[in-house]
Parts: C-alpha cells; structure tokens; sequence
C-alpha cells in the first residue's frame, strides 16, 4: 500500500532537495524506488542482517587464516576475533528469529486479505444470483472471522517494524537521503542526544575556542530541527585570529562529527585564486573553453554531494572577484556553474578562515577578552572586503590566541594521536605530568598558536622514539614512559635529542 502522506512527502521532499529534475516525475521516482525497497524488504533479508551475516563471513575467513600463524599478535588478534564472532552470531540469530516471526505473519496476514476479497467477490456473485442462504453465510459468518482474524494478526504486527507493508513518508525520506546524502529521515534518539551535546564532541578536538563551537553547534542544530531560513545556506561564518590557534581544525572536526569522516568537505585554498581569471575554477570555464565539460571545482562538488562542508582557506588572499561569485551562494543559496546549471547550496555550511587583524590579537595581554580589539579587527576587515559581501555573512568570529592554560589539553590531544599511530604495534606512551608540563612549556608560543608544539613533539618524542624502534630497544607491545630528568626530556631510561648543537658545529 500507498499512503497518501507518502504521496505528499514524495512531491515536498523532491521539490526542496531533488533541484536538477522536474515534478512530477521525480516525485513519481521516490515513490517507486521506496515501494520497491519495502518489496524487497518483505521478500529478503533486512539491511542490517544482511551486513551483519556479511561480517560474519568476513570474519571466519580471517579465522581460519589466523590459525595458521603461531605469533603471539596473530593468537591475540584470533582471540578478539573469535569474541567478537560470538556476539555477532548471537546478534544474528536474535534478528533472524525476529524477521522470520515477522515474516510468518505478514505472509499469514496476506493469506487472509486474499481470502476475505475472495468471500466478498463471492457474496456479491451471490446476491446478484439470489443464492441467499450463501449470502448469509458469508455475510454474518465467513467475512466477520476473517476481518478479526485480520484484526488481531495486525495489532500484533504493529509492536515491532522490521517488515512493513505500507510505504509511509519516513520510507520516502530515506531514498531522498540515499540519492543527496542530505539528512531529511527522520532522526534516531541517539543523534538527537548527540546534536545536544555537539559542543562537547567539538570542544575535545578544538581547545579555548567557546565562541566558535557554539557558534557552529547552534546553525547545525537548527537546520536539522527544520528551522533555518530554507533559501540560504545551513549556516556562513568567517574566522578570524591568529595562526595555529583552530580555525581549520575547527572546520575538520566539524566534517568529522557530521560524517564520521574529517576529510568530508570541499576544502578551497584561496591562495590559489590570487588571479583575476582563477574565479572561473570555481564554477567552471565557460562554453569555448579549455575545460568546460570538467565543471567547477566548488559547483562540480556541491552538486555531487549536497550536504557537506565547505571551507574557504585563508580567504583574504583571493582576488575580489571571487567573493563576488560568493554573493549569491551566501544570499540565495544557489550558484549557476559554467554550464548553466543551477547548484543548490542550502544544504552546505560555509566557513571562511582569515588571519586579518590576527596582530591585535596576538598583542593583547594573557587573559584579556578578544571583544577588547574587535573594533581594531573588524576595521581591518571592512578594509579588505565590501560591505554586501560582509553583510551576508551570519557571524564574524574571533578566535582567541591560544593561553597557556589551554596547553595541556592541546598536549592530549597530540599525543593521542601519536598513540594511534602506535596502536597497530601495541606501543603504548605513558606521559608523566611533568613530561606534559614540559611539553607544553616547549611548545607554548602565543604568536603561531599551537603549530609550536607539533615541532616539539616531533623532535623530542617522535625523533628519538624512531631510533629506539630501529634499534630494537623499544619492541611491540611495550610501554614507553616519558619523564622528564635533568636532561630535559625522557624516554624511558634515554634522554630525548638534545637541543644543544653537536660538537664541532660553529656559527659564523
């Protein structure tokens, strides 16, 4: 069955999300892709048994392959895989008793159907041949047990929704994000909780900077509770402050929490678009040229992929020209690329990064409020763009230089990283307090932020920790301790690379 919200979601959906087709074949299209689905879902295995027996397979293969290896990262490896079999199987069997449960009554519910239009063809075949003693049969016996019978199998199918039979506007809405990726079905309870509490998922990758993940949690936010203006982008924001302190990592961490991926963004260096002819890259060279048929490097990206971030690095070094293409992707949510295709951007959120005005932040004393030179920097800013282009911009944020208080987190989160570089040999770093205190003294400079401290990891922990693994007195699976000794930093019982020069090196 069709309902007709689903009909009505089918006509909606496509015309705010479907832009390069027209009604009403588009619409037609999504109501015949989910009716198919839902077919296909009666007659087959759900998505996620399929997936999962899938895994299943995948893993006994590795199994019987592990067990011909003896060393002892094989036999641990074989371990976890054999316990993560074991919930996947119990897992499997769970889904599969439900869907055959499922199954056996919708296919008993479709038995009965077929009986009760039988008995009601026949009652009328009946009474149109005055055959009343099987009228009556049928009318007062046969039909009312086979509509209860119905009844009941019915009201027992509605308490679970693996197999369903009627396409509703939820099924609608997730070939819509099937065919744009643009988030339209409807939202689990678990990314709800976790768009709440987007700030505190953002704030573990990006340190000191309060403003702009409110800023960005709060546009993405209301564009998945519906609320945004639905001819504009998701949200448009510039970035302004000092080097190294997150503005593109801000940006990263964003794609990351949306996608799962940090690398899910267009991401536009700016400094490549210095020319006044560049701006045709970005929407395609126009009919006669050399690369037409390739479309735009920003439009070309978009229309493939809808719903993503867009990042415009170091936005100050393009040609002016360029932020005149901007205006009406920032206005009107749309872009017309070289081939006279209309590209949506409502669906995209866009992020300016700017070091413009970045000296007045970086002169400010330790702990005062960036609002005290706003003024200064956004006098600097009016400088360099025009007031329509500004104007359309949702917030200009100041990022703050980075304190020394932030440091020790800035230190994790390095080291985390470097640690997961390490995972596949089992290494694990224990960083002392003092060795953390001591890197992010090292590393602390309030002029380049935290790019500092990425040097002075590499060259006291990274550097040295690759001659001990060469030599082979760090091997897998160990735990290396770093400490800090007279020397300055330790690893284990070897001292970090000296910052001092080797003998014989002289300065002229």
């Amino acid at each position: 069955d069709i309902t007709d919200p689903a009909i009505v979601a089918a006509a909606e959906l496509s015309h705010r999300y479907i832009t390069d087709r027209f009604l009403p074949d588009k619409a037609i299209d999504l109501v015949d892709e989910a009716s198919a689905r839902l077919r296909m879902q009666v007659d087959s295995k759900p998505e996620e048994l399929d997936s999962i027996d899938r895994e299943i397979v995948r893993l006994r293969i590795e199994q019987e392959a592990l067990k011909k290896e003896s060393d002892a990262g094989s036999q641990e490896r074989l371990r976890r895989l054999e316990a993560e079999l074991a919930e996947l199987e119990a897992r499997s069997a769970t889904i599969t008793a439900r869907w055959k449960a499922e199954k056996d009554k919708l296919g008993h519910a479709a038995e009965i159907k077929t009986k009760l239009d039988n008995a009601r063809n026949e009652l009328a075949q009946a009474q149109r041949k005055g055959e009343y003693q099987r009228a009556g049969e049928l009318a007062y016996g046969e039909i009312p047990q086979l509509e209860k019978a119905l009844a009941e199998i019915e009201a027992i199918g509605d308490t679970s929704g693996m197999v369903e039979e009627a396409v509703t506007p939820d099924h609608v809405a997730q070939v819509v994000s099937r065919w744009t990726g643009v988030p339209v079905d409807k939202m689990l309870e678990g990314e709800k909780d976790k768009l709440l509490r987007m700030e505190e998922s953002l704030a573990k990758r990006v340190v000191g900077q309060e403003e702009a993940v409110e800023a960005v949690s709060r546009a993405v936010r209301r564009a998945r509770a519906g609320l945004q203006d639905p001819n504009r982008p998701i949200g448009s924001f510039m970035f302004l402050g000092p080097t190294g302190v997150g503005k593109t990592e801000l940006t990263k961490a964003l794609a990351s929490f949306l996608f799962d991926d940090e690398t899910a963004m267009v991401r536009l260096d700016m400094s490549e678009y210095m020319e006044k002819h560049s701006v045709s890259r970005l929407i395609g060279a126009p009919p006669g040229y050399v690369g037409y048929e390739e479309g735009g490097a920003l439009t070309e990206a978009v229309r493939r992929r809808p719903y993503q971030v867009v990042l415009f690095d170091e936005v100050e070094k393009a040609h002016p020209d360029v932020f005149n293409v901007l205006l009406q992707v920032l206005d009107d949510g749309r872009l017309t690329d070289g081939q006279g295709r209309t590209v949506d951007f409502r669906n995209v959120l866009i992020i300016m990064t700017s070091n413009l005005g970045s000296e007045y932040l970086v002169n400010q004393p330790e702990g005062e409020d960036s609002d005290a030179v706003r003024d200064e920097v956004m006098g600097v800013v009016r400088h360099a763009f025009r007031p329509e282009f500004l104007n359309r911009i949702d917030d200009i944020i100041l990022f703050h230089r980075l304190r020394r208080s932030d440091m020790g987190a800035i230190v994790d989160i390095q080291m985390a990283r470097l640690g997961k570089l390490l995972s596949d040999r089992k290494i694990a770093l224990e960083l002392s307090d003092e060795a953390r205190d001591w890197l992010a003294d090292k590393g602390y400079d309030p002029a380049y932020g935290a790019r500092p401290l990425k040097r002075v990891i590499q060259k006291s922990v990274q550097d040295p920790l690759a001659e001990l693994l060469l030599a082979g007195t760090v091997r897998d699976g160990e735990s290396v301790p770093l400490t800090v000794g007279p020397a300055g930093l330790m690893l284990g019982e070897f001292p970090a690379a000296s910052e001092a020069r080797p003998a014989g090196v002289a300065l002229n």
